[in-house]
């Protein structure tokens, strides 16, 4: 099933591409009919060829292992209360609605939230975490991981005074035991079934349906609450589960013990990868490639190919530049 979803995406890509220089002919063609009239044509058509090339421009960054399959989205409300806590709310809607314009298909595993209060009743989010499918989802989201910081005035000040919120989002590619190098062995997992509940206690399940694992030799404890069949929710837990020991099995690799251990990225000042401003002016500026934009709106509303796209691009440049580097001294050695 995996290979032929493989060829398909192969042989998709070969016939965009294929599609990309027939359609350049075309334009070509036209150019040399000379006519006034097409004038507008031309510019409709090459506008359309340089999106599309674009495209397939960005796909061909992205290679890693894990690039073209799903993702595991968390977020996590982090300094600030309630204000923080909406400010999760707000990246979870972000992140939706980004989902739906590039065509992915994203689903809440699990949820808690905080308490009800403020402007009509908000009612915020400590922590979510979301499953998010389509072609190349990881490789586009994978560096949105980070601190992202809110400055705006408070909705739930009496006085409106600004306030600042941190959130921190965490990426994982989505792993089965089948792909996954890494062995659980059953005897080191405790599972917990509880019921399911919507915001304040409302909509509670009758059914112990929800699933908690707790993975004994790391700690690491994963939940899912969205399947109504129990067995389901253990499913997707311990593909969240896989995942999470992915990433602490590449930060072992990395010789990041330490911060495995105790030094885990404060979720507050000073760790932020992006700023969205909305008092005393707007902008939205992400402090790794220096993208900004004073359109916050658009931006909180799922407009974020600009900064994903330039982070996906930088991100290879300095592969690219480092696997260069190795490649020299190779040569050196030699001579």
């Amino acid at each position: 099933m995996k290979i032929s979803q493989e060829l398909a995406g192969l042989k998709e890509e070969t016939e965009q591409i294929i599609q990309i220089k027939k359609d350049l002919e075309e334009i070509k063609e036209i150019v040399k009919l000379e006519d006034k009239d097409l004038e507008q044509e031309i510019q409709e058509k090459i506008s359309d060829l340089v999106l599309r090339i674009i495209k397939q421009e960005t796909n061909v960054f992205l290679s890693g292992k894990y690039d073209k399959g799903d993702v595991i989205l968390s977020i996590y409300a982090g300094a600030g209360g309630q204000d923080a806590q909406d400010w999760a709310t707000m990246l979870l809607r972000m992140y939706q609605r980004y989902c739906e314009k590039r065509g992915f298909k994203a689903k809440i595993l699990h949820q808690s939230f905080g308490e009800a209060g403020g402007p009509e009743g908000r009612i915020g989010i400590k922590t979510v975490t979301m499953e998010i499918k389509g072609k190349f989802a990881y490789g586009f989201l994978k560096k949105e991981t980070g601190v992202h910081r809110l400055v705006r005035i408070s909705p739930f000040s009496p006085q409106k005074l600004r306030h600042t919120s941190f959130a921190l989002v965490e990426i994982l590619p989505e792993i089965s035991g089948a792909e996954s190098e890494i062995k659980i062995n059953p005897e080191d997992l405790r599972v917990d079934v509880f019921r399911a509940s919507g915001p304040g206690g409302q909509y509670v399940n009758k059914r112990e349906s929800a699933v908690r694992i707790t993975h004994l030799l790391t700690g690491i404890t994963v939940s899912c609450q969205n399947e109504r069949l129990q067995g389901l929710n253990k499913e997707k837990a311990m593909k969240l589960l896989y995942s999470k020991l992915f990433q602490l099995k590449q930060k072992q690799k990395q010789k990041q013990v330490k911060e495995i251990k105790g030094e885990r990225v404060s979720v507050e000042w000073g760790n932020q990868i992006r700023s969205y401003v909305l008092h005393p002016y707007k902008m939205v500026k992400d402090l790794r490639t220096g993208v900004e934009t004073s359109n916050v709106e658009s931006v909180l509303d799922g407009e974020l190919h600009e900064f994903i796209d330039a982070e996906v691009k930088i991100a290879n440049v300095v592969i690219a530049r480092s696997e260069a580097t190795k490649q020299s001294q190779r040569l050196r050695s030699l001579c």
